[in-house]
């Protein structure tokens, strides 16, 4: 089933490439000689205090409301974000990264009490582990809504969802409403981890950059594919699959490794 993660899952692919930058194009730069500044489209803004802040998350929430794209913060790297219910700005999302509609974004939303608005089918043990890991690096992928009018690509009806564990990105989140969220990075390339490297990729395709300084980092999201009695881990991040299964301790429901077929 093809989903994806801001998290992500080419990206991460890509990350653990030989093919890394160190930002300096292979020289060093003299001491009379100053790098080039960067040139894009954005509007960059810092979160220094609690007024640049506000006027970040404000300036972010009203291009997503114009159907613009935006750079966002997350608890692991920075993601680039559109409104998941305009699908002209999902699809400008696809075209800035260069990824297909086989790859649709996963959606972040700000509290569990949305799940249910977006998601059908939920499990008990799809709550326990909600109850358990949110906000944190879960994405569990569910049936969606059917009277939903979005389109995130090529789903064949199911969404994956998200609670980040991030202050500023859940502020953004409550002003927007759910957001399709991919991680910022060209198609072949490692997901961002700062303002600047998500600037030089997508600075051009992006309306607002919210600089928050360097990202978490670290290890992608686990996936759970949780549509059926019983999960089954379409990835394995940051959660592990005893982790998963310990949260369900007392429930008659268990989640299968990646590698574990159906019995």
């Amino acid at each position: 089933m093809p989903i994806e993660e801001p998290d992500e899952l080419a990206e991460q692919q890509d990350e653990d490439s030989s093919d890394e930058r160190d930002g300096s194009d292979g020289f060093e730069t003299s001491a009379e000689q100053s790098p080039e500044p960067m040139h894009s489209a954005a509007r960059r803004l810092s979160t220094a205090d609690d007024n640049t802040r506000e006027e970040a998350i404000a300036a972010a929430s009203s291009a997503v409301q114009r159907g613009e794209l935006v750079v966002l913060p997350t608890d692991t790297v920075y993601g680039i974000g559109a409104d998941a219910f305009d699908a002209e700005a999902v699809q400008s999302l696809l075209d800035a990264k260069g990824r297909g509609r086989e790859m649709p974004p996963p959606v972040l939303i700000s509290s569990p009490t949305t799940l249910d608005a977006l998601a059908t089918g939920i499990t008990d043990y799809a709550r326990r582990l909600v109850d358990r890991f949110w906000p944190g690096p879960l994405t569990i992928v569910c049936n969606q809504q059917p009277s939903l009018q979005w389109d995130l690509g090529e789903t064949r009806g199911t969404v994956a969802i998200r609670m980040p564990d991030h202050r500023l990105a859940l502020d953004l989140l409550e002003r927007t409403g759910p957001l399709a969220v991919s991680s910022a990075n060209l198609t072949g390339h490692p997901a961002a981890t700062d303002a600047d490297q998500a600037e030089e990729m997508l600075g051009d395709a992006v309306a607002v950059i919210i600089d928050d300084g360097p990202s978490p980092g670290g290890a992608a999201s686990t996936i759970v594919d949780v549509r059926g009695y019983r999960g089954k881990v379409l990835r394995t991040g940051a959660i592990s699959l005893e982790e998963l299964n310990d949260a369900l301790d007392g429930l008659e429901a268990f989640v299968r490794g990646e590698d574990e077929d159906e019995d």
